[in-house]
């Protein structure tokens, strides 16, 4: 179910093919507290938690660490396994664990679940958002939960590494929204971060992510059971929610993909699209069934605070130049040009953007019929790369 980026549905975990198999990584899933935790707004919030886990071992001198940020639908689950017969690994399993890429006979590996994450219904999932009980008044903090960013993500984030000892981390990375942490971790604490590896994303949501984002959005705002976000206790939006979903998975994939998985095919025999307005494709079909699917272990104003902080992204938070010219690690940017959500001329700017500043930067392209999400489930092919950019 952690198979794909930025709005994952069940989809991915029943349709992907040709993933790498996990080596039996067995991992455990524990939770990091903070007593209180000022937002990038001024609120001070109470005992907020979040869930992590980790690979390998951390070195005596703390200098191995490796941090995973995950992807907006995702959680900390990057690699191995919670017990031997579960039917897939973490998402990044092809490029974390024993002998890989990220090597964690080398490496010491930190994945955790960010703030407002999407997953409450998953017993694995950690986090504080709208669904989170507020101290202060003994019920669910709803729409009175403050806004946060990216940047509170990685405060978050940094106050789980500190704890830890480690002062320096050897890398960063993250797909999709992962990678605008990372950017934001670059940006914002360049003493921190040795190396950076940003994949599919950007370095900043431009005027054309901001509107897809509210389309995504769109199908719980209009809801009549989100109830202005007053919907705990009560039957939640699960039909805008699961909607929602439909429509990211969707645009996290590609063409190519949907026509040679679905093509024109009814989703049922006999029962012809253009016979009744009720009859489906199989595309709209399968992509319905993940969305409803998903939306029972998600919660609507998750998504609509998620989708919020991605809209504020700007690395550094401020411009995509003053951000750039924040960031001191060098930059392994792995992207995909038939991604639609992070476009080639979205990809194009930040490229530009990070050489105009004078970075290092190393663009390289990855190959599939899936865009987006081959940023999940193609990561194989950038093994050798990120090898030699870890050993620079």
């Amino acid at each position: 179910m952690r198979t794909w980026i930025m709005g994952a549905t069940a989809l991915a975990a029943t349709m992907v093919t040709g993933m790498a198999e996990a080596q039996e990584l067995i991992v455990e899933k524990k939770v990091f507290e903070l007593p209180s935790f000022t937002t990038q707004s001024g609120r001070t919030l109470k005992q907020v938690r979040v869930g992590w886990e980790s690979y390998g071992t951390l070195a005596p001198d703390r200098s191995n660490a490796v941090l995973i940020c995950h992807f907006f639908s995702g959680n900390s689950h990057a690699a191995g396994k919670y017990d031997a017969a579960d039917a897939q690994p973490g998402y990044w399993d092809a490029i974390i664990g024993p002998g890989k890429a990220i090597d964690t006979d080398r490496y010491f590996v930190i994945a955790s679940d960010t703030l407002v994450n999407l997953n409450t219904g998953d017993p694995r999932t950690t986090t504080t958002g709208p669904a989170s009980i507020d101290p202060d008044t003994g019920k669910p903090y709803g729409l009175d939960f403050p806004v946060v960013t990216i940047r509170d993500f990685v405060e978050v984030q940094k106050a789980l590494v500190e704890s830890l000892g480690i002062k320096r981390l050897a890398l960063v990375a993250g797909p999709s929204m992962g990678s605008l942490q990372t950017f934001e971790w670059a940006a914002s604490h360049p003493e921190m971060v040795a190396k950076a590896m940003p994949v599919i994303g950007a370095a900043e949501a431009n005027a054309m992510l901001i509107g897809w984002l509210d389309v995504w959005a769109a199908p719980i705002l209009v809801d009549p059971d989100w109830n202005n976000g007053d919907y705990y206790g009560k039957a939640p939006p699960l039909a805008g929610l699961a909607k929602a979903l439909t429509a990211v998975t969707l645009q996290a994939n590609h063409e190519d993909w949907a026509g040679a998985t679905f093509d024109r095919r009814p989703a049922r025999a006999g029962e012809e699209p253009g016979k009744a307005l009720r009859n489906k494709f199989q595309v709209q079909s399968v992509l319905d069934n993940a969305g409803e699917a998903r939306a029972r272990l998600s919660d609507a104003n998750h998504f609509l605070y998620l989708v919020k902080a991605n809209q504020l992204f700007a690395a550094g938070g401020t411009s995509l130049a003053d951000g750039m010219a924040r960031i001191r690690a060098p930059l392994l940017y792995i992207t995909q040009p038939k991604d639609l959500v992070f476009t080639p001329e979205t990809v194009a700017r930040t490229v530009e953007a990070a050489r105009e500043a004078g970075r290092d930067i190393t663009h390289l392209t990855i190959d599939g019929v899936r865009g987006h999400l081959d940023g999940v489930m193609s990561m194989k092919q950038a093994e050798g790369a990120i090898r030699a950019f870890l050993e620079r």
